[in-house]
């Protein structure tokens, strides 16, 4: 079992949990009230910084009813949270709805996903293995 530790930065911060036992991915809140105009994104605080376990990282994830019923998502979906990183969470949202949309204090903005990385060698080579599909890429499938 891993830890991953949470401080609060802001009194009215929300601690991320699960919603159920199994959950892959831990509800992000808003600590501010944040109107987000059509077509428009906005950076939402959430009021906590976290320190990650060792060779994991975390990953921010749009929220499925967030997406369905207001068209709202996260911009860079998903977000990377390194390792070594101690500052304030914060989600890029964006608005695809055609109408204003408002961000509530302690509303489920996102979720966060903490998963393993691995310690990766760089090797500059003159030469890659041949493969069956090659250079095929960007709908050589079919569409």
């Amino acid at each position: 079992m891993y830890t991953l530790k949470i401080k609060k930065l802001h009194d009215d911060a929300i601690i991320p949990n699960f919603a159920h036992k199994g959950d892959a991915g831990m509800d992000l809140y808003s600590i501010e009230e944040v109107v987000i105009p059509a077509s428009e994104s906005k950076l939402i605080k959430t009021g906590i910084s976290i320190a990650l376990p060792k060779n994991t990282e975390a990953q921010v994830r749009p929220r499925s009813g967030l997406a369905l019923k207001h068209s709202v998502t996260v911009l860079n979906a998903p977000g990377t949270i390194d390792e070594g990183y101690r500052g304030e969470i914060g989600v890029i949202l964006i608005n695809h709805g055609k109408e204003d949309f408002i961000v509530n204090k302690n509303m489920k903005i996102a979720q966060m996903v903490v998963k393993p990385i691995y310690d990766i060698n760089i090797l500059e080579v003159s030469d890659l293995d041949d493969t069956e599909r090659g250079n095929g890429g960007f709908g050589s499938t079919g569409y």
